[in-house]
């Protein structure tokens, strides 16, 4: 059977389907931040964000969501969302364009109502990129990172520093990310700026589009294609840069299209073609010429059984020529009155004449039924090849279905696995994953006490002291939660503040330490003041006097006269006059200048 070899291949690559390219689960976000509230609108991120969704969806993604415009909340929901998708993906990637910020060598995006009045605001009103990292790391073969943020930040140039000593830069800090397969892309290198362009797209969004859909384009090669163009866009002053490492296979973003399946070209299908074109001719010296080339086979059967029938052929129109001669001879003798002898030997030359020509078709029928034999088992052998090549691609189907399907099911335990472990490690929770009804209010006066807003009691009934708490939180932070109620969102935005919000208020003589009063102690010399400050003593130094020797009698005037009742002297005691007073000094009297006592009224 080994010549029924080129069939069966040939009809193989016919019947077989191909898989698809993008079998791998790839699930896309795209974050554009243009319409900020505390600084002017940004011109491009929306549009960037646009082209480069409609990028991921004619690259065949599984799943693209595409947001604009995030405050801090409504991004704390979406990164959470996100990463439940990445759970069950092989491709995860996140395009930021908008705001961002490097602060102490850290990097953080910008939602649209940050204020940032200080630099310690950055904490608690901006998402640092280790969360955004948090949202891609459970897919399993590539984890992508784009920012287009590196752009002039006016955040920094406003904003007050609260230790002078903090650090903030100009672009972004440079990023190692620490999980394997892990690529983030900068707009402009680590510690310069990126241009939004005179175009409604960006540079780096416009080279992103073009090169990074090509299938089969390895990543790194995507992204050197990415930095020169826009390093011609922008005359070389913005140069991309991407940090993270790949192994040494090439990783696309989009699987380059299979090639089709050629058979392998073999003796057998040489010979099948030089027959083809054999018998177009199909005359004895072509056949002959085969036969010599190729003695054995199934074609060089079939080439000798035409061979023999145009032998055959051959020699039935040469009896029929010998027959027509014999006839012809023997009308001839008659006409001419022969011997009888003469014509019964012509007579007998034309019978044996006609028996061959009998012979020589009987030879052509049994040549043509040899043939027609020849290609009824050609066309068996055909069928035969398809049907096996049918049952042999549908069990290949079958053991590829098995595959993943076993596939599959390992996943779902080792997730399953994995979720039973933190569940063993985590507290139990509601399974709706947020407060009751009936928790809510409470929750939400316990964390507006934890950041200083709420100074009154935690017992989940939302009255009108809870209302304040909130409306003083509102304030200090710029948002603008309905404090009617206790809502979800408020919860969320409250628990995003890692620390204090409402300033602690003490009372004179007392400043905040912490979450308490404490007392403010003053160094000798010192007391507090009326501005809550340690303010220096003023002592009055006391004055010297020369006193005149007293008596006993003096001692005792010195005595009634402190006691403010009457006074005491050398001429007796009397009580001192309504509206004066006794003054004690130097006097002039009839004996000059001495110490002595006077009454001095008004």
């Amino acid at each position: 059977m080994a010549f029924f070899r080129p069939f069966v291949l040939a009809v193989a690559v016919l019947a077989a389907t191909t898989l698809s390219a993008y079998a791998d689960k790839r699930v896309a976000l795209v974050i554009g931040n243009s319409a900020y509230k505390n600084v002017n609108r940004l011109k491009n991120p929306a549009n960037d964000a646009a082209a480069v969704v409609a990028m991921f969806k004619r690259a065949g993604f599984d799943s693209v969501d595409s947001k604009l415009d995030l405050n801090i909340v409504e991004m704390r929901r979406t990164l959470r969302e996100f990463g439940n998708k990445t759970r069950d993906a092989d491709v995860a990637v996140i395009y930021y364009a908008g705001h961002g910020i490097e602060l102490d060598a850290t990097n953080y995006l910008i939602p649209v109502d940050a204020m940032l009045e200080t630099d310690t605001d950055v904490f608690d009103e901006t998402f640092a990129l280790d969360r955004v990292l948090v949202a891609v790391e459970p897919a399993k073969q590539l984890r992508l990172i784009i920012l287009d943020a590196c752009r002039d930040n006016p955040f920094a140039k406003t904003m007050k520093r609260t230790i002078g000593s903090r650090a903030i830069g100009r672009g972004l800090a440079k990023v190692e990310p620490s999980s394997p397969n892990t690529v983030i892309a900068f707009a402009a290198k680590a510690g310069s700026t990126a241009s939004d362009g005179d175009s409604s797209n960006s540079p780096f969004a416009t080279a992103l589009v073009d090169h990074l859909s090509k299938p089969g384009l390895d990543l790194r090669k995507a992204f050197g294609f990415v930095r020169d163009d826009v390093l011609k866009a922008t005359n070389n002053t913005q140069e991309p840069f991407v940090y993270g490492s790949l192994g040494g296979n090439d990783v696309a973003l989009v699987p380059a299209t299979p090639a089709p399946t050629v058979a392998p070209v073999d003796q057998d299908a040489a010979m099948q073609r030089n027959y083809e074109f054999a018998l177009q001719v199909s005359s004895k010296p072509v056949w002959d010429a085969f036969v010599s080339k190729y003695p054995s086979g199934f074609y060089t059967e079939l080439a000798k059984a035409h061979r023999d029938k145009l032998a055959a052929e051959a020699a039935r129109i040469e009896a029929t020529n010998k027959a027509k001669a014999a006839q012809e001879e023997q009308t001839r003798l008659a006409m001419e009155g022969a011997k009888a002898a003469e014509q019964a030997k012509a007579a007998e030359q034309a019978k044996a004449a006609e028996r061959a020509r009998v012979a020589a078709e009987l030879a052509k029928t049994a040549e043509e039924a040899k043939v027609a034999e020849a290609e009824r088992v050609k066309a068996a052998a055909i069928a035969r090849a398809v049907e096996e090549a049918k049952v042999a691609e549908a069990a290949r189907m079958k053991a590829a279905e098995a595959a993943k399907a076993a596939a599959d099911a390992k996943i779902i335990v080792e997730q399953k696995a994995k979720d039973d472990k933190v569940a063993a490690l985590t507290p139990p929770t509601d399974k709706s994953g947020q407060p009751t009804a009936v928790d809510l209010p409470r929750s939400l006066q316990a964390e507006l006490r934890r950041v200083g807003c709420n100074t009154g009691s935690v017992d989940g009934n939302w009255n009108s002291a809870s209302q304040r708490s909130l409306d003083l939180f509102n304030k200090h932070t710029g948002m603008k939660l309905d404090v009617k109620v206790a809502s979800v969102d408020a919860l969320d935005a409250v628990k995003g503040k890692s620390s204090r919000v409402c300033p602690l208020i003490c009372d004179h003589g007392f400043k905040a330490d912490g979450d308490l009063c404490a007392r403010i102690t003053c160094r000798a010399g010192y007391e507090v003041g009326d501005d809550n400050t340690c303010e220096k003593i003023d002592v009055k130094k006391p004055t010297a006097k020369r006193e005149e020797p007293k008596s006993r009698a003096a001692s005792e005037t010195a005595k009634s006269q402190a006691s403010g009742q009457v006074f005491c002297g050398q001429g007796g005691c009397r009580p001192v006059g309504k509206g004066c007073r006794m003054v004690y000094g130097e006097l002039t009297g009839g004996s000059g200048r001495y110490w002595g006592n006077k009454e001095v009224c008004n």
